[in-house]
């Protein structure tokens, strides 16, 4: 009898130590795969936004040249689609100012063309620079350099080039781009596009 209550023991030892270590090699098993998911739900860090990413490629524009801002005062045209460079939108109306902001930020003098009714403006489309008119526009306002741009939609970014120019022969001064993901709040400000 005493054998037997001594073999019961043994197996209910040996069940509960196996249970246990068991039990300890799941919450370890677990607590691993809790510390990779969170690896992954890292907290997500907003994109940048529109203007955040326009100062930042004027601050670039500078640095590539130093000189650029010897070139003042600069007048802004509106930038355009690459597909259509006589057709632009909200987002190449703003895009436009504030890269004008931003270069003026970094010491470039920017001459304010819409006080004047010297250029022509069209309401839905804005400030735009066709090679044509240049030469006519620099001299009226006594540019030595012009901020243009253009910018293109992908399916799911839109790219943004801007580039000032000498006024004089059309030199590339300084040149900058980047990308903006292609969410709700950038559709909407690429809705509209206008033309001449």
């Amino acid at each position: 009898m005493l054998m037997t209550l001594l073999a019961t023991w043994r197996a209910r030892s040996t069940s509960h130590a196996a249970r246990g270590v068991a039990m300890v090699m799941a919450l370890l098993l677990l607590a691993g795969c809790s510390t990779l998911g969170n690896a992954n739900n890292r907290a997500v860090e907003p994109e940048p936004d529109l203007s955040e990413l326009v100062h930042a490629a004027a601050e670039q524009m500078v640095a590539s040249n130093p000189e650029l801002t010897r070139y003042s005062p600069m007048i802004a045209a509106t930038f355009v689609s690459i597909d259509n460079l006589s057709q632009s939108s909200t987002l190449g109306r703003i895009s436009s100012e504030i890269m004008a902001s931003a270069l003026a930020r970094q010491g470039m003098q920017v001459r304010e063309v819409k006080m004047r009714d010297s250029m022509f403006i069209e309401e839905s489309v804005g400030e735009l620079i066709l090679s044509r008119q240049v030469q006519r526009l620099t001299a009226q306002h006594n540019a030595r350099s012009i901020l243009m741009g253009t910018y293109a939609q992908g399916q799911d970014y839109v790219y943004v080039s801007a580039r000032v120019v000498r006024a004089g022969d059309a030199m590339v001064l300084g040149s900058a781009d980047f990308r903006m993901p292609l969410n709700n709040n950038t559709r909407s400000l690429l809705e509209g596009q206008g033309g001449w």
